[in-house]
């Protein structure tokens, strides 16, 4: 008999696709989770792996050979206690890949506060289009795949490699686990101000990422980032090729939207993109994400190729509908650099037409207040601003408002914030819903009133 694998908070993305590899690995999967919801439990159940929902101990009544603990659970869950108590075997999430998984490949991972989801999809998709088949874990829905983890049967893996911490008893950042041979750092910035207390914890992160990356292997960043600067400063012993360089991987003629750009390679052209994604950063992104695939073995005349045919993953300028010629997206944007590019992109996309930004400030980054006073910079480019203001934050939603101008309002509840969005909306606008989470249905709840 297969052995047994429990996964606690298994409707995670990154939990979810450890269970769909282990599950293509022969192991039997089980999993709990404090609300089994879609979409990634129509996903995990298609796949034949058995869900519980919520903590409770009688989930154990079949009991696993290992229990896979998920970085959001902690010291009080019920089974968290159930697995210490009764000293069942558990591990957590990225040391699970680590032992079973990545030890034997090429692993391609994709860092940095902003961007890796898409790069890495980005990546994931390159490697496919070139018929390198690899595997990938990837914190989003690669829209290319229609699935956001496999296993792969190539040498190459990639992997979204994220800052956070791994679980309630390995405070590591997850990304040290996964010693990649090719390394992607997209950017640097303060965030997650629930574990790190400054930048420097972060790049400290950051550096033991670094030093796990062979002499034979490839570090790919940013020029001229001074927090990446000052990271790889403390100590550098591969190779490393900078975007934004003539020394290294350049765009050139890049369409005032992003939608085409020339790739130079040393100062010399190498091939051209058009695709269907906006923003400057998202030019970054594609840079980083060919580069990489360089390193793997793809000419950049067939990254290029591959990017036509990229779509980008769900929640990044998403469109979601165009009721009565209004269009409404949805974006994953939690970060003011990211609110910001992302505006900036629709900006350049739509011209002159009217732009409508709604966020929730969800991440506990934000919810700590860490952003407040950089938040009313990041709507620059938007016409009129709606601000979710949960009665939980310990600042103030309305004080933001006022230094956006008469242009912000702040709301106290999903009802209102929805009639308000509606009565504002006319024919021919851009509606951007921001939100790390799911807002309440808010999206729905908008189109579906928009239709009415």
């Amino acid at each position: 008999m297969s052995k047994h694998i429990h996964i606690l908070g298994v409707c995670g993305t990154f939990m979810g696709g450890i269970a769909a590899i282990a599950k293509e690995l022969g192991y039997r999967v089980s999993g709990s989770d404090a609300n089994v919801y879609p979409p990634m439990s129509t996903q995990l159940q298609e796949l034949g792996i058995e869900l519980k929902s919520g903590y409770l101990p009688e989930h154990f009544a079949d009991e696993p050979d290992l229990v896979i603990v998920g970085n959001a659970m902690s010291r009080g869950n019920p089974m968290v206690e159930y697995v210490l108590e009764r000293n069942i075997p558990y591990t957590s999430g990225p040391q699970w890949l680590q032992d079973n998984v990545l030890q034997q490949r090429w692993v391609l991972a994709v860092s940095g506060t902003h961007g890796k989801t898409t790069t890495s999809s980005m990546l994931a998709w390159i490697l496919e289009y070139a018929k390198l088949t690899p595997g990938f874990l990837i914190g989003g829905v690669p829209q290319n795949f229609q699935q956001s983890a496999r296993l792969g049967n190539s040498p190459f893996f990639v992997i979204e490699a994220d800052e956070y911490d791994t679980a309630f008893f390995d405070k590591r950042s997850k990304f040290v686990h996964y010693r990649p041979r090719t390394l992607v750092i997209n950017n640097l910035e303060f965030d997650h101000a629930d574990i790190f207390d400054s930048i420097s914890d972060i790049q400290r992160q950051f550096h033991h990422l670094v030093r796990m990356v062979p002499g034979n292997g490839l570090i790919l960043a940013p020029a001229q980032e001074t927090y990446i600067d000052e990271m790889l400063a403390l100590g550098l012993w591969t190779p490393t090729e900078f975007s934004r360089t003539a020394k290294a991987w350049q765009a050139n003629n890049i369409h005032r939207d992003g939608s085409a750009f020339e790739v130079l390679f040393n100062g010399e052209k190498q091939g051209e993109v058009h695709w269907d994604l906006l923003g400057d950063f998202n030019v970054d992104n594609a840079l980083m994400a060919i580069g990489a695939a360089r390193h793997a073995g793809v000419p950049v005349t067939v990254s290029c190729e591959a990017l036509a045919s990229f779509v980008n993953t769900k929640r990044r300028q998403e469109l979601l509908g165009t009721p009565k010629d209004i269009h409404v997206y949805d974006d994953f944007a939690h970060h003011p650099t990211a609110i910001s590019k992302t505006l900036s992109a629709m900006r350049s996309h739509i011209g002159s037409n009217r732009l409508i930004a709604v966020l929730e400030p969800r991440s506990n980054t934000m919810k700590a207040g860490v952003h407040k006073d950089t938040l009313a910079q990041a709507f620059h480019d938007a016409d009129r601003v709606f601000i979710f203001e949960d009665s939980a934050f310990d600042w103030s939603v309305s004080d933001v408002c006022q230094q956006i101008d008469k242009r912000a309002s702040a709301h106290h509840s999903i009802e209102e914030l929805l009639n308000s969005v509606v009565n504002y909306a006319q024919p021919g606008d851009h509606i951007v819903v921001m939100s790390n989470g799911g807002f309440a249905g808010f999206h729905t709840k908008l189109l579906n009133k928009l239709t009415d």
